[in-house]
């Protein structure tokens, strides 16, 4: 993989910019969701809100997510970490598997509050508001300290 350790850094930017896209998204989208959720709850209109949530997953999250995965991938194997076995790198994977697990909740939200649902209360959104934050803090003290 000489080719890739060329462009490590190109790599590198590319890849912070992806996640600062994603992470954008994965902070936001959930509060779209206490709107939603809560005019729904009132029986407001929320008309907008699919529309919305759906774009920003569209065209902001899910790219930002791909792009973030192939260009974190590409870093792994230019900076030669493969095969991984340090621990910090191997908890670092692991938050990140956590972290798209949690897009794909995201996802199934958007689709269910298209129909009209309401799969979960506003206090439910505003809670899960706060895993993209802790995620972030765990992720960037295991790739900058390198605790392990």
């Amino acid at each position: 993989m000489a080719i890739l350790a060329e462009y490590y850094r190109w790599l590198l930017a590319f890849h912070i910019i992806a996640v600062m896209f994603w992470m954008a998204g994965m902070y936001y989208l959930p509060r779209l969701f206490v709107y939603h959720a809560e005019a729904l709850e009132n029986d407001t209109p929320h008309d907008m809100f699919p529309i919305m949530e759906e774009k920003l997953l569209r065209i902001i999250m899910t790219p930002a997510m791909t792009a973030a995965w192939i260009f974190g991938l590409s870093l792994i194997f230019a900076g030669g970490h493969w095969p991984i076995t340090d621990f910090w790198f191997i908890g670092k994977l692991a938050a990140v598997l956590i972290l798209s697990g949690y897009h794909g909740f995201l996802t199934k939200q958007v689709r269910l509050l298209a129909g009209g649902a309401l799969p979960h209360p506003s206090r439910f959104y505003r809670l899960i508001n706060e895993v993209p934050p802790i995620l972030t803090v765990i992720i960037v003290i295991l790739v900058v300290v390198q605790p392990f």
